[in-house]
Order: structure tokens, then C-alpha cells, then sequence
């Protein structure tokens, strides 16, 4: 007995954390049923039928993904030895024969859905590169909570005395949600699961003192217990600066005519076609450009680009993500994220009617008339959205990090110019954007870059603009090799 009293964890503090959870951008959070009526399901609570569920190993799993990329770099393995803070706070197969348990106790969340809004519903498609028409087959639908959801977390951390880097490990993975670096469910690579933190309410009981463990014994929050950010609870915390390297894209475009991304589920007594809206806390449903739309025209985009240079298609793979083709491919993620996006200052609710012409006779086709409903941009005041894109380097591959931010390069420039159109019906017109205003931060250094006059001369403002060609497009241009055949 007194044996196993020395192998005591030898806590000496206990932190209780709570604090609640909004998110951002739709997000989903699945259950891996196969019989619902969509195709991927949400995950509800079996006791509170109404009320979606967060798992605690889903949160874990984000946070601890967050502290090993902030501490060790994007695309960073755990080496099983413990010596990453990541690993320390969460546990870890000490040589791959014993497990180390996780310091930090996550508790399940139930949500609660904003009273103005619904599960939403998206559609999904795989789209051919060659043809640019839909793969057979390859279409879904998937649930998403709305944005404005919110979940009550609850955190226990356990503490020897004195161990300061598992507490600094605690506040980089609460400071990450504060900051809304975090995301969590499906594809949080492509928009979805964007969230934040305002505040937290901590208690914390020293173990060594009897009115810590007489606190501890009575722990309950109340009501009026103060929210601060985790930096006013813990200021001597120190996290340093993130060691992951990336591209940040920021760019404002005006839109040129209309556009369509269409909406699933929507009104039978409706348009035909209606562009796709989201619902968005204290303005509705809005007209968005959802990121999964842009980052496939993107890679349509990116493709050709790589075929025209007779550059090898790997690149785009490890940029974008490997698309499982035959049963023994394997599955990559994506290292350019993708936001999702409001359309703002756009006309949403004029309908247009369109029919299809017979060829032969020049007539109309019979029963060939339909309706569409995209947003149109103002003639006075522009149509404006922003795009936000994040290119990160996975391990050591600097070179492969610089050629893709070259190719990110061309990218920009063809939807500054209008060349790449997004959306659907790009045909008639519809999807061109202008480019206003871009800015571009990588290694400590930005560019902006601003459209000035009628004829679109560009003003270069921050770092060198010869640096963008001569690092990152040259890259581009040596990098991946050519095509052999």
C-alpha cells in the first residue's frame, strides 16, 4: 500500500476552466450514422434529443493538434518520448509500450442553436478537372450547425507544483481558442468550424494549503464570477511566438455582373436557382462565397496552370490535398486553408428568367424555362467580398513551401484580372471579380498591393515587390520538374 502511495501523480494544484464557445461558420460535428436523411449526419445528444454534441476527445484532439503545430511546425510527427509540450499535457505511448496519461480532464459540451436559426444544409460535388462538369456519383449533402452556436467547455487540469511548462502548454491551447485559430469537425480546412472563445472563469486550488482543498472539496462556478482573457488569469505563462511557418493572403474584390453558388433544400414555390446564403448572428441569412467553391476553382485553376508549364501534378496534391482515386490511395490534408466568405453590399432578390433555345428552329424549347436568383452587384456602390487563404509549410520543405506560394501567386493574379470566374454558369458571364486591395504577410514581411485609377495600374506598398518574383514565382518555375513521359 505504501508502495503504491509513492507512485502518486503528486498533484499539487488543480485549475477548473469554463468558458462558452461560439462559432463562426457552419461546422459539423458527425456521428458516423449512415441511415439519416442527409448523407453525413450531425452528432446529437442521446439524452437531449434537440441539443448537438461536442465530444471531449474531439476537442482534445483539436487542442492538442494546435499546442504540437504551434510548439514543433506545421506537418510535425510526435516523436512517443514526451518531449513535446503536446504530448506532456495530453499523453503519450512512452515507447510505444505504456501509456502516459493526459493531464488535462475535457469534458463533453452540449450546444445550444441560435432561436433564429436551423441546421443548415450543404451540397457537396466532385468536379472533373478535364470536362468541368460533375463526377458521377460524387455528389452529397452534409449538415452544419449554424454560425452563432454555442457550447458550455468545461477544462480540469492537474499540476505537480512547480511544473510550469504543462500550464504554459494549457494556456497556448485556450489562447488558440480565443484567438479563433482552432477549428474543429469537417473539413476545417475548407471553412467549415471556425469558432472562438470571449473569456474564461478559472479557479484555482493549491493542494498544499487547506483552504485550497477545502475549495476544491466545495468547487463550484457562480454566475457572477469574472470573465477575463487566459493572459489576465495566468500572465506569467510565457508561449513565445508560433515556430509554424505560413502565407497570409488577404484580398478585397469587387464583383463584376452576378454570381450563383446554388443552395440545397430551398422552397419548392421558389427560383429554380437561388444563390447560397448562411445564416450569420444579428444579420440572417446572408449571400456567401463558401470556401469550399473557391477552393475548388482554385485547384481547377492551379491544375492548368501546372499542365500548361508541363510541371509535374504532384504539386498539386501537396497543396490542395491527394484526391482518392483507387482504394490504395492515401488520403493527404490540404496545406492551403480557405475561409469562408460574405458577399456585401449585393442585390440577393432579383429573379431571373432564362430559356433554353432550340437550335434548329431558333425558338424557345418547350418547357424549357427556368428561373435564377444570384446576388448582382450594385451599379453605385460596389459588391464587395473578401477572400482569406493560409499556405502552410509541412516540415522541412521550404522549397516546396515557396513553390506553391508562387503558384498561389498566379492564382491571385487571375482572380484580380477576372480570368478565373467562381461560382456556377461562369458561361454567361456570371463569377468575374476585380481585384481592389491584396495583402500579403510571410516570414515577417508584407506586401499590399491596391488597384489605383480606371486603367488597374497596381501600387506596391511594404517589402520589396521584386522579392515576390524572384523567390516565390522563380521557385515556382524550377520547383516539381518537368513532366517526363
Amino acid at each position: 500500500m505504501a508502495e503504491q502511495w509513492q507512485n502518486s501523480r503528486g498533484v499539487g494544484r488543480r485549475i477548473y476552466v469554463q468558458g462558452k464557445l461560439i462559432l463562426d461558420t457552419p461546422t459539423h460535428l458527425g456521428n458516423g450514422d449512415t441511415e439519416s436523411l442527409a448523407d453525413i449526419a450531425l452528432l446529437w445528444d442521446e439524452v437531449e434529443r434537440q441539443r448537438p454534441l461536442l465530444t471531449g476527445a474531439s476537442l482534445a484532439g483539436a487542442l492538442r493538434n494546435y499546442v504540437r503545430e504551434f510548439e514543433a511546425g506545421f506537418g510535425v510527427a510526435e516523436q512517443k518520448d514526451g518531449a513535446l509540450l503536446a504530448e506532456q499535457l495530453f499523453g503519450y505511448l512512452q515507447g510505444y509500450e505504456a501509456t502516459v496519461e493526459s493531464w488535462l480532464m475535457v469534458d463533453d459540451a452540449l450546444g445550444r442553436l441560435p432561436d433564429a436559426a436551423a441546421v443548415e444544409i450543404r451540397d457537396g460535388v466532385a468536379i472533373d478537372p478535364k470536362t468541368r462538369t460533375a463526377r458521377d456519383k460524387k455528389k452529397f449533402d452534409v449538415e452544419l450547425l449554424p454560425a452563432g452556436t454555442t457550447f458550455d467547455l468545461h477544462f480540469e487540469l492537474w499540476l505537480p507544483q512547480g511544473d510550469e511548462a504543462r500550464l504554459r502548454a494549457f494556456v497556448m491551447a485556450l489562447s488558440g481558442l480565443e484567438a479563433g485559430k482552432i477549428g474543429l469537425g469537417m473539413r476545417k480546412r475548407r471553412g467549415y468550424g471556425r469558432c472562438h472563445v470571449n473569456g474564461w472563469q478559472v479557479k484555482d486550488y493549491d493542494m498544499a494549503q487547506p483552504a485550497g482543498v477545502l475549495g476544491w472539496l466545495n468547487h463550484a462556478f457562480a454566475p457572477g464570477d469574472p470573465v477575463k482573457p487566459v493572459a489576465a488569469w495566468f500572465p506569467d505563462a510565457q508561449m513565445g511566438v508560433s515556430n509554424g511557418r505560413a502565407l497570409h493572403l488577404k484580398a478585397t474584390f469587387n464583383l463584376l455582373g452576378s454570381i450563383l453558388i446554388r443552395a440545397a433544400g430551398e422552397e419548392g414555390d421558389g427560383p429554380d436557382m437561388v444563390h447560397l446564403r448562411s445564416y450569420r448572428p444579428g444579420n440572417g441569412r446572408v449571400p456567401i462565397l463558401s470556401a469550399t467553391s473557391l477552393a475548388g476553382a482554385l485547384r481547377g485553376r492551379a491544375l492548368r496552370i501546372a499542365n500548361t508549364l508541363g510541371k509535374n501534378p504532384g504539386i498539386i496534391d501537396d497543396m490542395f490535398g491527394r484526391q482518392i482515386e483507387k482504394a490504395e490511395d492515401k488520403p493527404t490534408g490540404s496545406r492551403l486553408l480557405v475561409r469562408e466568405t460574405t458577399i456585401d453590399n449585393g442585390i440577393a432578390d432579383r429573379v431571373q428568367s432564362r430559356v433554353k433555345i432550340d437550335r434548329f428552329t431558333s425558338g424557345a424549347y418547350p418547357q424549357a424555362l427556368f428561373s435564377q436568383q444570384p446576388v448582382w452587384a450594385k451599379a453605385l456602390t460596389p459588391t464587395q467580398l473578401t477572400i482569406y487563404l493560409e499556405l502552410r509549410q509541412y516540415g522541412d520543405a521550404a522549397a516546396e513551401f515557396e513553390a506553391q506560394a508562387g503558384l498561389l501567386l498566379l492564382l491571385l493574379k487571375d482572380l484580380w484580372t477576372g480570368d478565373l470566374a467562381l461560382g456556377g454558369e461562369s458561361s454567361v458571364g456570371r463569377g468575374r471579380l476585380q481585384g481592389e486591395k491584396a495583402t500579403i504577410e510571410v516570414d515577417g514581411q508584407t506586401w499590399t498591393i491596391t488597384r489605383q485609377g480606371e486603367d488597374g495600374q497596381l501600387q506596391f506598398d511594404g517589402a520589396d515587390p521584386k522579392l515576390l518574383e524572384e523567390k516565390y514565382l522563380a521557385t515556382f518555375k524550377t520547383a516539381y520538374g518537368e513532366v517526363t513521359a
